[in-house]
């Protein structure tokens, strides 16, 4: 919800917030009201914080968005993703897409979204604007029950898993209509449009395995009896990292789908190429004899062949053509002329 530059909220750094009761019915929490304790019995809370504001370093210090040590840890600016576990609680950094002030969102993932999560509330944080926990925010105030932080967390990862499936769609439709033009024979030697396809699909495939290597080590931290994280999150990650590895394979496909068609591409240019050469080799051996009877008859020496011929120069051009036709009858003879098939 907007508000005015002059509202102040109680939590420095809050951008929103909402609270769910036990069905799982989203509340938003008024600017300037009191907000409610982190490990509250009946449902959970959710906080999405600006970590660009200076002021929040002396709210993760006091414990405000979760244990000190893990919150200082996941909003640090470090921004490669990652997980980490301090028992029953847990915090990730988990890719994104960024949002511009005209509330255009980016093809690619290149945003961070910063995550804590426990028992009884969710606390999220970003330093550009990003699209998922906005997403969220309008499914859960617009109706949808969310019964869990790791429920929610599961939109969040779902909305950018969504996305980035989207995208690889739009890449494989790219990539029929590149294949058919080639198999047509229209535009085969233009790799032009194949190139921006191939790099799409390479960075959104290091996107998704940053995103795969996050869940799995926190599928992983589950099965430690060290920790001791709810079953809500064990489910949770068997469910995205099954969600997740089925989009890498997809886009693995289309990594090596764009990487066969420009090897297709490159052969048939490399095969127009030594068509050109061939047929440019055989206008040259055929050319060779006539230049060089042309050669011999145009020399300024005495006792020239056919110099005092009246019809010399008709039986010069006569020898030449008779050498380019002995020359082509050579080549066929040898079966030169035949490979071009």
């Amino acid at each position: 919800m907007p508000r005015l530059l002059t509202d102040e909220a109680v939590l420095p750094g809050l951008i929103f917030g909402l609270h769910f009761d036990g069905r799982g019915r989203a509340l938003l929490l008024e600017t300037g009201a009191d907000l409610p304790p982190l490990d509250a019995a009946a449902g959970f809370v959710w906080l999405h914080v600006d970590l660009v504001d200076a002021r929040l370093h002396g709210s993760v210090e006091a414990g405000r968005l979760g244990p000190p040590r893990l919150a200082a840890a996941i909003f640090a600016r470090d921004g490669h993703q990652r997980v980490v576990v301090d028992g029953a609680e847990f915090g990730l950094v988990v890719a994104d897409r960024e949002r511009d002030f005209a509330g255009a969102l980016s093809d690619e993932p290149t945003g961070r979204l910063h995550c804590v999560l426990g028992q009884g509330y969710l606390v999220s944080g970003r330093r550009h604007a990003t699209a998922c926990a906005e997403a969220a925010r309008d499914a859960a105030l617009a109706g949808l029950t969310v019964t869990s932080p790791a429920r929610l967390l599961e939109l969040f990862v779902g909305h950018v898993v969504q996305a980035m499936e989207a995208g690889a769609v739009r890449m494989s439709e790219e990539l029929d209509a590149i294949e058919d033009r080639i198999l047509d024979g229209a535009g085969a030697d233009d790799t032009g449009p194949l190139a921006p396809i191939r790099r799409r699909a390479v960075r959104l495939r290091r996107q998704v395995a940053g995103l795969g290597a996050v869940f799995h080590r926190l599928e992983a931290e589950t099965d430690d009896d060290g920790d001791a994280l709810p079953e809500a999150v064990m489910t949770m990650a068997a469910r995205v990292v099954q969600r997740i590895d089925s989009l890498d394979r997809d886009m693995g496909v289309l990594a090596e789908r764009s990487r066969l068609l420009q090897d297709e591409i490159a052969g048939r240019t490399a095969a127009q190429t030594n068509r050109q050469l061939f047929t440019l080799s055989i206008l040259t051996s055929l050319f060779l004899p006539p230049t060089l009877v042309t050669g011999v008859f145009g020399m300024n020496s005495k006792g020239l062949f056919l110099a005092d011929f009246e019809n010399g120069s008709t039986i010069a051009l006569g020898i030449g053509a008779l050498s380019s036709l002995a020359v082509f009858l050579v080549i066929r003879r040898l079966g030169v002329a035949g490979r071009r098939g």
